[in-house]
């Protein structure tokens, strides 16, 4: 909710200029709370070295696998360009990409309230750092999602309502995780892997890409700032949360 809240008042208008600040604290949140914490807690676990590493590879190609398969599922053509597209093809494409943006959402936060669920089994101060990493790195992607069913022709108001029950879907992964990981607790460790391969490819395909655009010193000595704000946020609540 807060993630949707934030993305919202971002998305209409208000704090605009912040967008682009929270990419930067979003790459030192997930490439901290994956690379010093969810991955080192997975693998001082019983689970084989090896077997970790091949599920952080089989991660990494799997939402590789995912994006590209969005972005193939995505029309790029629209009206004038060329094709012969009918009258009222725009707002048609738009449509479709506003339902398939709210299965999608539906989804992936589900799949976030697994992850928090692993987390907090196997420790709790990494369950609320991977907590406010995907709250961190949802806000630009929700702000994404607003956009697109704006496009798709939907109300403020209706936008905000079906955003906020996809993010329900995040409760709902959550209990599942508890309830299935509990009964499974060997399976935290593999979990954690599975958040950490998602966590640095979402912020090395995705968000760096993004502010390397950017390439001037007025806009790279903020975000490298922004990076490092992040990453001592979470070394700051880890060792607030330190539990032995």
């Amino acid at each position: 909710m807060l993630s949707i809240s934030a993305a919202a008042l971002l998305s209409y208008g208000l704090l605009s200029r912040m967008v682009e600040r929270m990419v930067s604290l979003s790459v030192g949140f997930l490439l901290s709370t994956s690379l010093l914490h969810a991955l080192p807690e997975a693998f001082e676990s019983d689970a084989d070295a090896h077997v970790l590493f091949a599920t952080l590879l089989a991660g990494l190609l799997g939402f590789f696998l995912l994006e590209k398969l969005a972005i193939l599922r995505h029309s790029h053509h629209y009206e004038g360009d060329g094709h012969g597209h009918e009258h009222g093809h725009d707002a048609h494409e738009a449509g479709k990409a506003g339902w398939m943006i709210l299965v999608g959402d539906s989804l992936h936060n589900f799949t976030d309230g697994v992850l928090i669920a692993a987390a907090f089994l196997a420790d709790p101060k990494l369950g609320v750092i991977t907590a406010l990493a995907i709250i961190a790195h949802e806000i630009p992607q929700e702000i994404g999602d607003f956009i697109v069913l704006l496009n798709a022709g939907l109300s403020k108001t209706r936008a905000y309502v079906y955003n906020l029950i996809c993010s329900l879907m995040g409760v709902v992964g959550g209990v599942v995780g508890y309830v299935a990981l509990k009964q499974g607790l060997h399976l935290v460790p593999y979990v954690l892997v599975l958040a950490s391969s998602g966590f640095i490819y979402i912020a090395v395909s995705d968000l760096m890409p993004q502010m390397q655009r950017r390439a001037t010193w007025r806009e790279t000595v903020p975000q490298v700032i922004l990076i490092a704000v992040g990453v001592g946020i979470v070394l700051l609540l880890t060792k607030q949360f330190h539990v032995h």
